[in-house]
């Protein structure tokens, strides 16, 4: 994990948009974000899981270091009792790009793929799908691996009571259910699809007491 956080990568993703890198304290900003106490899930390893299938993937991005550079930010903010977090991340990566020089529109295409995380509407565009489907890829481990995701999850909701969390988690996981493909590209489909419903289906059995 170390290594594909280590600050030489990140300084070759903005070297790759014609940039000189930030200073080595925003980079330092996000590992301690990724770091802080109340996350379970959305942590550095989640970063570096993230950053990894990147590599693997990397030949169907259009901009591939955009991609990466949206995936560092995309969780740079998460407290669980906001509603703005997805927003909130993309100002960080609009702030770091703008004062490296970064162009305009390749700024807007990176906050475009910070929002999209949002999760609220089927991704639109190779970048956005990819980056999409690499987020949404532990829905697709196995079942020890997404069972004890589900667990991690509920710690960052603890504060959520009990009935109020397994009607809404409910909610949200059959939405991801309801869609025709959980995944944008076939590659991700026919790595994580089918495990991903069978995940799916039994978590919310599980919320729903069956």
């Amino acid at each position: 994990m170390a290594d594909i956080l280590d600050l030489e990568g990140w300084n070759a993703r903005w070297s790759a948009l014609g940039v000189t890198p930030p200073p080595e304290a925003v980079h330092a900003d996000l590992l301690k974000r990724y770091a802080e106490r109340h996350r379970a899930y959305h942590t550095r390893t989640h970063l570096a899981d993230c950053l990894s299938l990147l590599q693997e993937t990397a030949p169907l991005c259009e901009r591939p270091d955009e991609v990466a550079l949206a995936l560092w930010f995309h969780d740079a903010i998460y407290r669980t009792h906001r509603k703005d977090n997805e927003e909130k991340s993309a100002e960080l990566l609009v702030k770091a790009a703008t004062s490296a020089g970064v162009l305009a529109e390749a700024i807007e295409r990176m906050r475009g793929l910070v929002l999209v995380t949002r999760h609220a509407s089927i991704p639109e565009g190779r970048d956005a799908e990819v980056l999409v489907d690499i987020d949404l890829s532990i829905l697709g481990a196995s079942s020890n691996r997404y069972d004890r995701f589900e667990e991690q999850i509920r710690t960052e909701y603890k504060w959520v009571p009990q009935p109020l969390y397994r009607l809404e988690r409910g909610k949200i996981l059959a939405t991801f259910l309801a869609r025709p493909k959980i995944y944008s590209l076939e590659v991700f489909e026919t790595r994580f699809e089918n495990q991903a419903r069978a995940n799916l289906r039994r978590a919310i059995d599980r919320l729903r007491g069956r």
